[in-house]
């Protein structure tokens, strides 16, 4: 009985629907899509403008070019019938996705809608964007997420950890594959984080965007730890101290208009190359600046952004990290049109000694550089790893050699210019000619040795100035002879450790030419699975 019952019923909605006009059918789909785009209903698009924030579609229409966006499963609805979740439904489940256009090039694109279950995540939901991330690797697109969630849909349990997992998933296989870019423009809490954590770069609004594994009320119970949102892990905090943020923005239109500026730096994919970009600045352009740049005294500092800007075109360096570990920089140029990442030591921080946080920071870099054919210049004045039982204990050894491996497993082109120092281990480190760089070429304030001359001295001629008749008359004699002969780089360029000696005006030229002869660089590395990275 109750089956014919359903049959009649569906019998019947078969017969009004075979009845409706075209233009009823045409009216019909209008409403639906009007109540996609409504969201959560003015009332809540309200609010999120009350507090600064833009809706899901305002943000894709900043992010992409006017007209390019194209939805996907608009009218997708969530299955969960349990807590009266059947008499709740809109269509779309809180997240935009689709495709559109950034400068004329095709990107894929999911916006979470915070007027929508908070913007929660729940199992169609998490699909939707899985399609996305599926569509992006089938035609070699690049992917940007706009994230604002109150994490897993708590109704439908663990169909949304479900969702999420797959989400990982791909994010993971895409890694490497196609540029992948998250936007943080609300809430990111709990499981939701790691999706952001694994893309190449994060971006924060500030006093807005908020992440992490748990929040401040399970951490007072936990730890008895009073801390607020912003401190937990606000933008400033996951820009300074923690590093997982890449960028911090003021606002949302900031945080998009960022976005499109990266995408510019980036190919589609790992088999392709940044598009050039048409330059005025002549590629054999003197930097007299430079020639002057390093202090006579060793110990002084300078900045390093000041050399970065001098040789990039037209002086435009986009800083990724700008807040944490200051003592490297790493960023996005052009030189000669091409896209570059530089790596440098900064001597206005830490005297620019590699420590853990500056390891990390430029080995996750060099590795992003590599993925996707964006040749690395890198800018050597270090000292050394820092020393110290924090750094010791903390793993320097393991994280060290995280950037001695990303450099050595590199094959882009690498060019190197040490500015100033460059000892010991972090001389092998910072992309020697001994790990593959192709082009290594040093100023003539450079020195290259194991050590500075004060340490090197007092070990070499520890029994000669225990006996000396002045002993500090003795070391400065000694100390001098030191620097003469190894505190320079021509005994490395003697033995080939150098490609040349420059003058520090001719910096951009060089590189350029270096550049240029480099582009079509082939080198093979052994089949394997994959290395085994001193995680």
């Amino acid at each position: 009985m109750l089956t014919q019952a359903i049959r009649r019923v569906g019998n019947t909605d078969r017969l009004a629907n075979a009845m409706m006009s075209t233009e009823d059918r045409l009216k019909d789909l209008r409403v639906r899509k009007a109540q996609v785009e409504a969201g959560g209903g003015q009332a809540r698009v309200d609010a999120q403008h009350k507090r600064g924030k833009m809706t899901a579609r305002e943000r894709l229409d900043t992010l992409l070019d006017e007209g390019s966006f194209q939805e996907m499963d608009t009218l997708v609805e969530h299955r969960c019938r349990d807590f009266n979740m059947d008499k709740n439904i809109i269509p779309g489940d809180g997240v935009v996705t689709g495709h559109g256009t950034i400068d004329g090039r095709q990107v894929f694109v999911f916006s979470q809608d915070f007027t929508v279950y908070g913007g929660s995540l729940g199992e169609m939901h998490g699909l939707k964007i899985c399609k996305v991330l599926d569509m992006a690797l089938k035609t070699g697109r690049p992917v940007i997420g706009l994230n604002d969630s109150g994490g897993a849909r708590i109704q439908e349990g663990v169909a949304s950890l479900g969702s999420y997992a797959e989400i990982f998933f791909r994010n993971v296989r895409a890694s490497g594959v196609v540029p992948q870019i998250s936007v943080i423009m609300g809430p990111c809490a709990g499981g939701a984080v790691y999706s952001p954590a694994i893309t190449d770069f994060v971006i924060m609004v500030d006093k807005t965007a908020h992440m992490f594994i748990t929040g401040p009320e399970v951490i007072k119970t936990v730890t008895n730890e009073d801390v607020s949102f912003e401190d937990l892990g606000g933008a400033g905090t996951h820009g300074s101290k923690s590093g997982v943020s890449h960028f911090t923005s003021e606002c949302d239109e900031d945080a998009l208009l960022l976005a499109r500026d990266l995408f510019g730096m980036l190919p589609n994919n790992n088999l392709e190359r940044p598009a050039s970009k048409k330059t005025n600045d002549p590629v054999n352009r003197i930097c007299e600046k430079l020639d002057s740049i390093i202090p006579n005294d060793p110990s002084k500092p300078y900045d390093v952004k000041d050399v970065i800007t001098e040789i990039l075109d037209d002086g435009g360096f986009l800083e990724v990290q700008e807040a944490w570990a200051g003592n490297i920089v790493i960023g996005f140029g052009h030189l000669a049109g091409q896209t570059v990442g530089v790596v440098a030591n900064q001597p206005k921080m830490l005297a620019g000694c590699l420590d853990i946080d500056a390891s990390d920071k430029a080995a996750r870099f060099i590795r992003f550089c590599d993925a996707f054919n964006i040749p690395i210049i890198t800018l050597e004045d270090v000292p050394g790893f820092l020393p110290g039982t924090n750094q010791e204990w903390g793993g320097i050894i393991r994280h060290g050699a995280k950037l001695l491996y990303a450099y050595a497993e590199a094959t882009v082109p690498k060019l190197t210019v040490i500015l100033r120092k460059a000892y010991g281990g972090a001389y092998d480190v910072m992309s020697s000619k001994h790990i593959r760089g192709d082009y290594n070429v040093a100023w003539p304030a450079a020195e290259l040795a194991v050590m500075g001359a004060e340490g090197a001295v007092q070990i070499i001629h520890r029994r000669r100035l225990a006996g000396a008749r002045d002993p500090e008359g003795e070391r400065s004699r000694l100390i001098e002879d030191f620097e003469e002969t190894f505190a320079n780089p021509y005994k490395a360029a003697a033995l080939g450790y150098l490609d040349d000696v420059i003058e520090p005006s001719e910096t951009r030229n060089r590189l350029c030419k270096a550049l240029e002869m480099l582009l079509d660089k082939e080198e093979l590395r052994p089949a394997r699975k994959h290395g085994n990275i001193p995680l």
